[in-house]
């Protein structure tokens, strides 16, 4: 993931962590709950936060080519620290948000085409609107013209054929390709908020890189039997 790497494939991966509902004024908490019936409901729309660019943090950005199986886990921390995974194909790099987001542009620029799942519903938009909130200008276009695979494949939009068949979930898809589902690990995408609570910012990284390794073997078995 350096600048020799160029045109090269990447895979993108985000994790998020939704703000603390009361810090948001009065207004801005009445219009989020304005559909709420229950306190379930309010509960639900309490969690989903971390969903939405304008209600939640980036605690983890990961990038590996699929190819090389090498990769870099931009993610926040506590302190700043860098330090390499067993197989020394993994750069964990640890800052700021601000700082974090601004490296991956960084390295983006150097990568002419990523590969998502669900990226174009979710990772994509998120990154570019929360750089906007934090003055950071993009430096590529993560949401190019859909339905062409050349700068962005979204792999949940390629095994669903553009939504003409059911989505299923990460898990989902990884258990009935064969593949290691992130989930196995015991950790999902709801945990981030506690972890990122409890200072687990570490395991938050590496859950990142297990999000970030499936989807990789999912692209390969797209890409070997349905992409033409």
């Amino acid at each position: 993931m350096n600048s020799e790497n160029h045109h090269n494939k990447v895979v993108v991966d985000i994790e998020t962590v939704g703000i603390d509902f009361e810090t948001l004024d009065s207004d801005q908490q009445k219009y989020l709950l304005k559909f709420a019936k229950s306190e379930e409901d309010a509960a639900q729309i309490k969690q989903q936060l971390n969903l939405y660019p304008l209600t939640a943090q980036i605690v983890a950005i990961g990038l590996l080519d699929p190819d090389t199986e090498k990769g870099i886990i931009l993610f926040q921390s506590d302190k700043v620290e860098n330090y390499f995974s067993e197989d020394n194909k993994i750069t964990f790099s640890s800052d700021s948000e601000k700082n974090i987001v601004t490296t991956f542009w960084s390295i983006m620029q150097n990568c002419n085409k990523i590969i998502t799942f669900n990226g174009r519903g979710f990772d994509a938009p998120f990154l570019m609107i929360r750089s906007a909130m934090l003055d950071i200008k993009t430096t590529v276009n993560l949401m190019p013209n859909r339905y062409s695979t050349d700068k962005h494949i979204d792999l949940l939009d390629q095994l669903t054929f553009y939504s003409a068949t059911r989505k299923f979930s990460l898990d989902f898809y990884c258990k009935q390709f064969g593949i290691e589902s992130p989930k196995s690990h015991g950790i999902t995408g709801l945990d981030m908020n506690k972890m990122f609570n409890d200072k687990k910012f570490k395991e938050i990284a590496e859950y990142c890189l297990w999000d970030l390794k499936a989807t990789a073997q999912l692209y390969h078995k797209w890409a070997q039997n349905i992409s033409h």
